[in-house]
């Protein structure tokens, strides 16, 4: 899979930057802006290129015959949203019994404009003490990539705010549907 995104994404003119250093093999992996369908197919061609094993939840009513095997070979990870447990917790017992384990997440949790972003991704890194990956996808520049590694502090506010302000100016497939 390496190989062919190499070549879609060459063709296609899309440039990748950045990677995860090896020392670390967990984290809760953001993409932002999210404004397209086709970002998760960029996101995925970077994936593939970077040798990256990465995971996104999927609820479990859609891993049923024939469709079940490829979405785990995609990364999906069945998500069961009827027990009464809380889809934070779910995903740290996934942190918790795999290793390497890196969960994408779009804090926008949808593909239209939002008034404010989810903060399940900043509670699911500080309760699984992992790093939060910064990527993104800027089709102003074409470049898809990982441009930071944060270490959550605790102080969500704070915390927030950096992670905010990293991604201003990064510009969607549709800008107006972009808000931090």
């Amino acid at each position: 899979m390496r190989l062919l995104s190499n070549f879609i994404l060459k063709i296609t003119g899309w440039k990748t930057v950045g990677g995860i250093p090896p020392e670390i093999t967990k984290a809760v992996f953001i993409i932002a802006p999210h404004t397209s369908n086709l970002d998760f197919f960029i996101g995925r061609l970077y994936c593939f290129q970077k040798r990256i094993p990465i995971k996104v939840m999927i609820k479990k009513e859609s891993f049923v015959w024939p469709f079940g095997g490829l979405l785990k070979k995609a990364g999906g990870v069945p998500i069961d949203r009827s027990v009464r447990t809380s889809l934070v917790d779910q995903i740290i017992q996934l942190f918790k019994e795999n290793d390497p384990f890196f969960f994408a997440i779009t804090p926008e949790g949808t593909r239209k404009r939002v008034k404010k972003w989810k903060s399940g991704f900043y509670h699911i890194a500080v309760k699984a003490n992992v790093p939060i990956l910064m990527s993104y996808i800027d089709y102003e520049k074409k470049e898809a990539g990982i441009g930071r590694i944060f270490y959550p502090t605790g102080d969500f506010e704070k915390d927030f705010k950096e992670i905010e302000d990293f991604y201003r100016g990064r510009k969607g497939r549709y800008p107006e549907k972009f808000n931090l």
